[in-house]
């Protein structure tokens, strides 16, 4: 089975393949980081990995690989993402939505970001090519990066053989669309609280 070999590959190869493909993702490098994670999670259930130490290396390869990649777009990413060759119209579409997007929802973009998988791996690079402040980038990443990696752990930690089944039926992207669902649902639930909350 698919799930039982890329299990394997994750009990031999262990941590250092998590941190590396989960920091390159951060990074802008277009890997499946979050699938890392779900299968890391997947083997600490089967006890081939400790889930604590899944959930803190995940966390901090997120986190040193967002802020590389908001050093490099602070230095001259937008140069890079608007020359033309390679991936040049899928670079422009994400300048065109993003842009606007990091102008008002910056922190926002930043922290639900992690939940997303095309801007997953580009936030970091946009908001250093935009007047984001370090600081604040580093805040909402940091927190992002570790509820992103805990969450996500977690669930295939717990889920287990659901996910597997989960998997097979809809596939991973159906899970992150859900995920995402949820993550927006709840932001949106939260926004309108407070909205109401601060009316006389």
């Amino acid at each position: 089975m698919v799930l039982a070999s890329f299990l394997s590959v994750t009990q031999n190869l262990g941590y250092p393949l998590l941190m590396v493909v989960v920091a390159m993702e951060a990074l802008g490098v277009p890997l499946p980081g979050e699938t890392a994670v779900i299968f890391a999670g997947l083997a600490a259930g089967t006890g081939r990995l400790d889930i604590v130490l899944v959930i803190v290396l995940a966390a901090a390869a997120a986190i040193i690989g967002d802020n590389i990649g908001f050093v490099i777009g602070r230095r001259g990413g937008r140069a890079l993402l608007e020359r033309p060759g390679r991936f040049y119209e899928e670079r422009q579409r994400v300048l065109a939505i993003g842009d606007p997007f990091f102008e008002r929802h910056g922190p926002k973009a930043v922290f639900f970001g992690r939940w997303i998988t095309g801007l997953r791996v580009w936030a970091s690079w946009l908001a250093g090519a935009s007047t984001m402040r370090w600081g604040s980038f580093l805040f909402w990443n940091a927190l992002g990066g570790t509820l992103w990696a805990t969450s996500v752990a977690l669930a295939a930690y717990y889920g287990g053989k659901g996910v597997e089944h989960a998997l097979s039926k809809i596939g991973l992207y159906g899970i992150i669309a859900a995920g995402v669902l949820i993550v927006l649902g709840l932001f949106i639930y939260w926004r309108r609280r407070h909205g109401v909350s601060q009316r006389p």
